[in-house]
């Protein structure tokens, strides 16, 4: 959660063999260097025009550390903001702080609050449904404080990348089974099959091998995420029995993605149910390419769309 003004990134270990231990201190050393100012270069800067801050979320038995967005002109009528709940990518490793360039830009140019969730990372005695409690317990928690957080719940989103975007899916259903209207959710290179059949979509075997995201390191969240006795398809979106009544959906798929056919089928079932969907695909671009706008290029115009989907969506 801290930020340093500059940190060595560490090699990347061993997915097949790599210990619990290994881990904490590989992802501790990780996220050092993603929150750290030599990183900008990679993840780009914040918006100025935003105010950015760690809170703690108050919930019972743990305390939920948000990275919250505020613009820092306040809203134009000095009314409650719409609400923008985030979800940063990466399951095992990932924090908020690399998503400031968009979730900032997000919070000053709609305007809105943006929250992003600091949930907690897979590890072999934390399984992907902690997670998906952190992302859910969140919104609950805020729109259930909507005066204080000074946002109007009746304009909420829910916005994920990846992983993030795994567990922003599952909030979107368990917000709709509990009667909880949203106006729009926003899912940049999803993963939506935590099933045995998650590898087994054409596009991990075509960009699986490359650089970025690796079948090493799929099969390696996939057995933090789904312990043993665990429902895949419980945490799968993608094999969700009831998929109707859901917010209006911009699936971004970045095309050299080896989960982009997660993306792709997962807004073929959205739109088969009747949710209104937007696919956008990005040739050329790979997995977490928003996070990386200093690398790839087409970040910034996934930007552009993302806001005026929700400027369109979280209207008065």
């Amino acid at each position: 959660m801290s930020e340093t003004t500059a940190a060595i990134r560490p090699p990347e270990p061993d997915w097949s063999t790599i210990t619990a231990g290994e881990l904490a201190a590989y992802r501790t050393a990780e996220n050092r260097f993603r929150a750290s100012g030599a990183a900008r270069a990679m993840t780009g800067e914040p918006d100025p025009g935003a105010v950015i801050e760690w809170q703690e979320v108050a919930l019972p038995g743990r305390d939920l550390p948000v990275r919250v967005h505020r613009p820092a002109a306040g809203s134009a009528d000095g009314g409650a903001l719409p609400l923008v709940l985030h979800v940063h990518g990466g399951g095992f490793v990932g924090t908020a702080t690399q998503c400031d360039w968009v979730t900032s830009h997000v919070a000053a140019r709609l305007p809105a609050v943006v929250v992003s969730v600091e949930h907690r990372l897979l590890a072999p005695d934390t399984p992907l449904s902690a997670a998906a409690d952190d992302g859910w317990d969140a919104l609950r928690h805020v729109l259930g404080h909507a005066r204080e957080w000074g946002v109007d719940p009746a304009r909420t989103a829910v916005f994920g990348e990846s992983c993030g975007a795994l567990i922003g899916a599952l909030t979107v259903l368990r917000a709709s089974e509990a009667g909880l209207a949203l106006r729009a959710q926003v899912l940049v290179n999803p993963a939506t099959d935590v099933t045995d059949a998650m590898l087994d979509h054409p596009s991990i075997a075509a960009y699986g091998q490359g650089p970025g995201l690796s079948v090493a390191q799929l099969r390696f969240f996939r057995r933090l995420a789904v312990p043993p006795g665990a429902d895949a398809r419980a945490l799968s979106p993608l094999y969700a029995a009831d998929l109707s009544g859901l917010p209006p959906a911009l699936v971004v798929v970045p095309t050299d993605d080896p989960l982009a056919d997660h993306g792709r089928r997962y807004a073929e079932r959205l739109l088969a149910a009747g949710t209104v969907v937007r696919l956008t695909e990005h040739s050329g671009a790979r997995h977490a390419f928003l996070s990386v706008p200093g690398l790839e290029r087409q970040a910034a115009a996934a930007r552009t769309e993302i806001l005026e989907f929700l400027r369109t969506r979280l209207a008065a």
